[in-house]
């Protein structure tokens, strides 16, 4: 963060989303309703996992820790984007620029590493139920979670250690309404071409390798399945068509960003408020609807809290 005290810019300004008063106030009601049924939806996730003893299994502990950083993630952005989109002037100090890259870096690797551990989880579960204890340990799941966050924490470092001391003399304006990396290295005052191609690849790299190593290992379980039982192929892809749904939401905007050669600032946006305040609320929303036993274990839940309220 010492680049704010070795260049002129101390804060950056976002343009925002749009300079209409009338769309700034749906896209304010629009963002608030979201971000507030994320958080709700995504608390109470963890909160049913985490006490009902139904669900106390690698896969729904996988899923709350999924709910966790989907909480970290949209509480990165979206929060700041609604309060900016009150005010005319939108700034951003040097060294919060550089914190909200970090923390979106950081917990978009920790959320790659995590789907493919859920993607792990339902091989196992459906391919080698028999041994499904034995494989998916409790130690297992807790080293697939600390994996996922030092691989997330150290893909954030790595991608910072080569702009944070970048010097930066003006423009300070940013054409969208949070800290991107590819438009942050642009505003700095020397040839970022290379670098900026580097850093976009990396993240474009992972983004790409990750859905397809997602998506493939989906088609083996399914050719797995359907060589041991064709009655069972329609069970399993009902099973995985959840995980699929979420992996495409979460992967598409991604690799949108960082592998379409013609930028379009409009395109942009709608999909940076799609990925910032929209998938996560879908996520819990497709894992709840989708899956029967959670359904039922929030039902117990309520059921425990309207008995609880009308003792009290």
């Amino acid at each position: 963060m010492d680049g704010a005290n070795q260049s002129g810019v101390s804060e950056f300004v976002f343009l925002g989303l749009s300079n209409s008063w009338e769309i700034q106030l749906l896209l304010c009601l629009f963002s608030s309703v979201f971000y507030v049924a994320s958080l709700v939806g995504n608390l109470l996730i963890v909160l049913t996992v985490a006490s009902d003893p139904r669900l106390q299994s690698p896969m729904y502990f996988l899923l709350a820790n999924l709910s966790i950083i989907d909480l970290i993630f949209c509480s990165s952005t979206a929060p700041k984007m609604i309060y900016d989109l009150f005010r005319k002037h939108k700034t951003i100090s040097f060294g919060g620029c550089v914190v909200q890259i970090f923390f979106i870096h950081a917990v978009g690797g920790t959320e790659v590493v995590l789907l493919i551990a859920m993607a792990f989880d339902r091989y196992v579960a459906i391919c080698k139920p028999l041994h499904y204890l034995t494989i998916m340990s409790p130690q297992r799941c807790i080293s697939f979670l600390v994996a996922s966050w030092v691989i997330g924490l150290i893909h954030s470092v790595i991608q910072l250690a080569f702009v944070v001391d970048l010097p930066f003399c003006g423009p300070n304006e940013l054409d969208s309404f949070f800290c991107d990396l590819p438009r942050f290295i642009k505003l700095a005052c020397t040839e970022t071409y290379t670098l900026g191609f580097m850093v976009t690849a990396n993240s474009g790299f992972i983004s790409v390798a990750s859905f397809l190593i997602l998506i493939i290992s989906y088609i083996f379980i399914l050719l797995t399945v359907q060589k041991k039982s064709s009655g069972g192929v329609s069970k399993a892809l009902s099973t995985l068509s959840a995980h699929v749904t979420v992996v495409v939401l979460f992967f598409g905007p991604l690799i949108f960003f960082y592998t379409w050669p013609f930028p379009t600032s409009h395109l942009d946006k709608f999909l940076a408020i799609f990925d910032a305040v929209i998938t996560p609320f879908l996520n819990p929303a497709i894992y709840t609807f989708r899956n029967k036993e959670m359904k039922a274990a929030m039902r117990r839940q309520c059921t425990q809290f309207l008995n609880y309220s009308k003792i009290s």
